[in-house]
């Protein structure tokens, strides 16, 4: 008889909505334990406070919510094809892996002795909206490799996060990615460093990166699971991808849209087709542009592309209380995500479909007309969109 123990992976189980089901008595939970033959461990956001770190690999994780029922396990193969042939099951989604989306740091990293706009930050025009909204107390999460907790520009907006990476139950960021792109949302404006498009919005670090630079889709799935439900989020910054995603990824985006969050990813690093989740409908999908205002050669393009905003040599925080350079459309996205946070700010009441429609009625079109594949609606423009005062108009390809 052998001993060993048989090896598990991370899977996605989808279940039939509640009322859909052959039997709608059991909760998804109880389905699962008697498909697997085991009651396992759990956890969720909506079950109360979560340890700082969360091992996805030990722990059964359940989004309860109806409009997305889903259920992150680790399970061996016999368990996994026990589930698979459940009648309630809709479908069981190998996981896979997703990256950080920027690159190409830049050696002889500045020193920044007096508080410096980078360049990217005057350029979408951030200084100029700061009368009328600074982003205060709009909550931003960065969905990433966490951020640097002593940064002086960043310990006074920076508020209490969460690990979904198995192997870091820190939040402290040891790759410098997702430091970087928090800067660029919400520096502060200290006197000191940088200052970020929106210096006074609350930043949120949501582990779902490694070290290196990596991370599941499931660790993406619990991450935006826990913006939703723990800390009433409302923009989530995803400066991360892959090529392909489980359809049930495009589930929690679609839940978190309707649940009135705005959602921002980088549209990718490798010059084609954007890549997800920025592909989807219910995300704001960001390209890079260069110091001229020019689309990058590495950004990815496609009709999905709804804004463009600086992503080359952008300047912000890195690890270490420093400074330092960075491009991809990594670096684009929080330009976006931190703009929204301004329209935010100044427009209190508005709901997560106005802002859209705001960032993208008022972007500068660069003398471009219509939407295109490279520019989306045009480069982002912070003080147009933060001042305005009219209701925005519907858009087309905007939810």
């Amino acid at each position: 008889m052998s001993l060993t123990t048989p090896e598990r992976r991370r899977v996605i189980v989808t279940f039939k909505k509640k009322d859909t089901r052959a039997n709608p008595e059991p909760d998804k939970l109880e389905l699962l334990a008697e498909a697997v033959g085991a009651e396992l461990p759990v956890a969720g956001a909506s079950y109360g406070p979560l340890p700082r770190g969360l091992d996805l690999d030990r722990v059964v994780y359940d989004v309860d919510a109806y409009e997305a029922p889903i259920v992150i396990a680790a399970l061996d193969d016999d368990q996994i094809d026990s589930v698979r042939s459940a009648e309630d099951v809709a479908a069981v989604e190998e996981d896979g892996p997703m990256f950080a989306l920027g690159q190409l740091v830049i050696e002889g990293q500045p020193s920044v002795l007096e508080e410096t706009v980078p360049a990217g930050v005057a350029a979408i025009k951030a200084p100029a909206a700061w009368d009328a909204s600074r982003g205060k107390a709009i909550k931003v999460a960065v969905l990433d490799t966490g951020i640097a907790p002593a940064h002086p520009d960043l310990v006074t907006n920076l508020r209490t996060g969460m690990s979904f990476v198995s192997t870091e139950t820190s939040t402290d960021d040891f790759n410098g990615h997702g430091t970087h792109v928090a800067g660029t949302i919400a520096a502060a404006h200290d006197q000191i460093g940088v200052v970020g498009v929106a210096p006074a919005a609350a930043l949120y670090a949501v582990k779902v990166l490694d070290r290196n630079g990596r991370g599941q889709w499931s660790n993406l799935i619990a991450g935006i699971d826990w913006c939703i439900n723990a800390q009433d989020i409302r923009i989530l910054n995803m400066s991360l991808g892959g090529p392909g995603a489980p359809a049930a990824l495009e589930q929690m985006c679609v839940l978190a849209w309707e649940r009135g969050r705005l959602l921002v990813a980088a549209a990718g690093n490798d010059g084609g087709p954007v890549g997800y989740p920025a592909k989807w409908e219910s995300v704001v999908a960001v390209s890079a542009l260069d110091s001229a205002g020019m689309i990058a050669s590495f950004s990815n393009r496609g009709t999905e592309v709804e804004l463009a905003a600086p992503g080359v040599s952008v300047l912000s925080t890195v690890p270490g209380g420093g400074y330092g350079t960075k491009s991809g459309t990594s670096m684009a996205s929080p330009h976006v995500a931190g703009t929204a946070a301004l329209v935010w700010g100044s427009h209190r009441f508005a709901d997560n479909i106005t802002v859209r429609r705001l960032l993208a009625w008022r972007a500068d079109p660069m003398g471009r007309m219509g939407r295109t594949d490279e520019y989306g609606y045009g480069r982002v423009d912070a003080e147009a969109a933060s001042v305005e005062l009219e209701q925005p108009p519907p858009i087309a390809g905007i939810p």
